[in-house]
């Protein structure tokens, strides 16, 4: 077996268990981005470390169903986070596709390694986006919110773990067995 960077095996992605996931519905991702929608639109946005539920929800799709979550619904749903927030419109609709576009190009990528090293990939996605908001907020005469303002994007990377295992779960679970059905 060949072996790689200080000793570490070559094939130690081949070597890890691989799972056939059931297709996801686009039900439950449009109902996954209506919660998080929702989630946003809660009267906590001036409290601290609250991650962008939305862009969470964005990315996380964006890397397991790139086909189906598309940087046209991603802005979309920035458009209605601006109307809602009353924010400067297009600033999450721009910073919602970006985050889409990049997610998408990063789901190969991402998909190859497990949940914390992914984390590692959605912290600087979530920056970014982060940062293009802020950037558009500055030029349109805004006022710097202060370093603060990018504790939620720390917050959810550490969460992408749990949200991973929570949105993942009916795609691993069982399909019910029909005992009439021929195999």
């Amino acid at each position: 077996m060949a072996r790689g960077f200080r000793g570490l095996s070559a094939s130690r992605f081949e070597d890890r268990p691989q799972r056939i996931l059931r297709p996801v519905r686009p039900a439950f991702i449009l109902l996954t981005l209506v919660i998080a929608l929702v989630l946003n639109l809660l009267p906590w946005r001036s409290t601290v470390g609250i991650p962008d539920w939305v862009a969470i929800a964005i990315v996380f799709w964006g890397v397991h169903e790139p086909r189906r979550m598309g940087i046209g619904l991603a802005w979309a749903l920035g458009v209605v986070m601006d109307a809602a927030n009353g924010a400067l419109l297009g600033q999450h609709a721009l910073a919602y596709s970006v985050l889409a576009f990049a997610s998408m190009g990063l789901s190969r990528r991402m998909l190859w390694f497990p949940v914390w090293p992914q984390a590692a990939h959605v912290l600087p996605l979530l920056l970014g986006s982060q940062l293009l908001m802020l950037l558009v907020r500055l030029a349109a005469g805004g006022a710097f919110p202060g370093v603060m303002y990018f504790a939620g994007s720390v917050i959810a990377a550490a969460l992408w773990p749990l949200v991973s295992m929570l949105l993942l779960a009916p795609q691993r679970m069982p399909e019910s067995v029909d005992e009439n059905r021929p195999i």
